[in-house]
């Protein structure tokens, strides 16, 4: 007895589904216990060469012709974005045809919506590929941590701005060569923006987040800031300090509400996250009866994102049918005002005697201590890095300090600040 699964893109996952499908299918057959038949391929462009010959009768360029198609039992959605996809998600599932998707930025915006029309019809959403390519971090909470409290995620989501960084860190590349070198390696998009500026690992922590703490997030909270404004000079201080800069996706339970945020931050250099290099993606999981677990591995690219789609179609063919349930309210998130942590302050001041005291006495005025200095020497154009980690800090004491800071006329450019994890929980 066969499962038909017809495809709605034949990008770059879809061919790998694709790929999968035909090179596995005698494994998958013998694992699941059913054949998953490819039945119908939906896409715009059907000339460009994938490396794999389909029958003309396989191919459409009309997503409803797969959604239609009584052959097709599983719809899979792989055209990303938000519309048309969201549509065709929700005819499928008009159609009692579960659905398996790899569309983290609709999913993090609707899918509070999806997941509730899919309950309605006793169906299934299957999203493991949502979220760290090949890495099964989906599946890992949703079931195999399902008896545990989940205290906090911390993910290196995006191999792209992992990269960049990493090439910065090792090579001493500016954030524009190590964007151009990652760009002609066909490892970033021309547009880079989702993945340098932080939205693509916000997606994700926002899925991860609500799956974890069972209370939706929505989105909108999520704190974002991107990497473009790191300097090989901030790498080389952090390192300095002992530790090293990671794009993090954060997020954690707090008495006051969730933390979800996505920023440059301070890793401590022992951390397995710190030496999570290149294009890979790692995610640290905190369960209360487990403790801390780290998945590793490739966070896209065709076929690891296929092996997730694959996964979620074994599933769905298997008959297990499990969907997310969250809370009726949404979860609260906490202002970034009210967050706690340490923090690197970069000051460009005048070299004069005095300023660090004058510096120091306004951090004081606000509550802050320093824990470390880093003081460079004078340059030609007078003005000197002064370098400095707090002890834990409150996120707005910081900004109104160095508002205050910002003012003196021996600062000459705006503070850099970076935040630190320290990993204590």
């Amino acid at each position: 007895m066969g499962v038909g699964i017809g495809i709605i893109g034949f990008g770059t996952v879809g061919s790998g589904v694709v790929k999968l499908l035909l090179k596995n299918g005698t494994i998958l057959k013998e694992r699941v216990g059913k054949e998953l038949v490819l039945k119908k391929v939906a896409d715009i462009d059907l000339e460009r060469d994938r490396g794999i010959k389909l029958p003309s009768e396989l191919l459409t360029r009309n997503a409803e012709h797969v959604i239609e198609d009584p052959e097709v039992d599983i719809v899979v959605e792989l055209i990303g974005g938000i519309q048309p996809a969201r549509d065709y998600i929700l005819k499928a599932l008009e159609r009692h045809k579960p659905v398996v998707t790899a569309n983290k930025a609709l999913l993090a915006q609707y899918g509070k919506e999806l997941f509730k029309f899919a309950a309605e019809r006793g169906l299934s959403i299957g999203f493991e590929a949502s979220v760290g390519g090949g890495i099964p971090i989906v599946k890992a909470i949703k079931e195999a941590l399902v008896g545990n409290d989940i205290k906090a995620i911390f993910g290196i989501l995006n191999g792209t701005s992992n990269y960049i960084l990493t090439r910065m860190s090792e090579e001493g590349m500016s954030f524009n060569e190590a964007l151009r070198e990652a760009q002609r390696m066909g490892i970033a998009e021309a547009d880079p923006s989702l993945d340098v500026d932080g939205w693509d690992a916000a997606h994700k922590i926002t899925i991860l987040a609500s799956l974890a703490f069972g209370r939706w997030v929505d989105f909108r909270k999520v704190y974002v800031e991107g990497i473009r404004d790191l300097t090989p000079s901030d790498i080389q201080f952090a390192k300095e300090f002992g530790y090293a800069i990671k794009l993090l996706a954060i997020a954690k339970k707090d008495p006051d509400g969730i933390q979800i945020r996505v920023h440059p931050t301070m890793v401590p250099e022992r951390h397995l996250l710190a030496q999570t290099r290149g294009y890979f993606n790692a995610i640290y999981v905190v369960g209360d009866a487990v403790g801390p677990l780290l998945f590793y591995g490739q966070g896209a690219g065709s076929l690891p994102t296929a092996s997730a789609v694959l996964s979620d179609l074994a599933d769905l063919a298997k008959g297990n049918c499990y969907l997310p349930s969250f809370k009726d309210e949404d979860g609260s998130v906490k202002e970034m005002g009210e967050l706690k942590t340490v923090y690197y302050l970069r000051f460009s001041a005048v070299d004069r005697p005095g300023v660090l005291s004058k510096i120091s006495g306004i951090l004081g005025e606000n509550d802050i201590s320093i824990a470390s200095v880093i003081q460079k020497g004078r340059t030609r154009k007078g003005a000197v890095p002064i370098v400095m980690i707090t002890h834990e800090a409150v996120e707005r004491n910081i900004k109104r300090a160095l508002r205050e800071i910002d003012k003196l006329d021996v600062i000459k450019k705006p503070t850099k600040l970076i935040r630190a994890e320290v990993f204590d929980l």
